[in-house]
């Protein structure tokens, strides 16, 4: 099957990157016979229209995949803009993140998000599960972060444990959610963001990498002056 091929199609069409992984290990009896995970980005800011284009990515690959005579499933792009809504249902089934590691798109950085050696964390993120016979790129199974504790010194509410993931221990505790949600709950100003954002903009791999199209890089001083 041509892996590559729908790979460049979906580019063509808006993804940034493309990634198919093996995500067997993480999936729930009723998606065990959808052993693929497609993983699918966009070098975007989480918003609205960012979800509508995911989800149109998210079509043209099922679209495809059922054309050439294969099942599919999409996990639809997360977003606390959907909360208390059916299709938040959908996240827990297959976390984008284990597409993404398992795709070799990324690592889960002690921020607790997929970080890409390119574009930091900076991406938005969907999957669509297949039954295809799809080639799968080489996994990335340990944190890249190293020694870098930039996200953690700079947390406002403390949430960032500082811990390296690793596939060999999922349960490890690297984000106390629990103190980011306390710290939106507190600010107004976060009622239309997904969180306060400055472990994404801090990090080395987020201000060094590649920009979003209508952004520019900031310097650490610059982030943390209007934090």
């Amino acid at each position: 099957m041509d892996t590559e091929y729908l790979k460049e199609y979906l580019k063509r069409k808006g993804a940034t990157l493309v990634g198919v992984g093996d995500v067997t290990q993480a999936l729930s009896r009723e998606l065990i016979h959808l052993t693929k995970g497609i993983s699918l980005a966009m070098n975007r800011g989480l918003t609205r229209d960012t979800n509508q284009l995911l989800a149109g990515l998210q079509k043209l690959t099922q679209e495809w995949l059922k054309k050439q005579g294969y099942r599919s499933f999409s996990i639809p792009p997360d977003s606390d803009r959907w909360k208390d809504k059916l299709i938040t249902r959908l996240y827990p089934l297959v976390s984008h993140k284990t597409a993404a590691t398992c795709s070799g798109l990324g690592w889960i950085g002690k921020n607790g998000l997929i970080i890409n050696e390119f574009y930091g964390s900076k991406l938005s993120w969907s999957t669509v599960l297949t039954d295809a016979p799809l080639t799968i790129d080489r996994p990335i199974t340990e944190s890249q972060c190293g020694d870098c504790d930039l996200c953690v010194k700079h947390c406002p509410s403390g949430a960032v444990t500082g811990s390296n993931w690793s596939r060999r221990d999922p349960l490890q505790e690297i984000v106390r959610y629990e103190r980011c949600r306390s710290l939106k709950g507190k600010r107004r100003h976060f009622s239309e963001k997904p969180n306060c954002g400055l472990c994404i903009t801090i990090c080395p791999y987020s201000r060094n990498g590649l920009s979003h199209p209508t952004g520019n890089r900031k310097s650490e001083q610059e982030i943390l002056q209007k934090s």
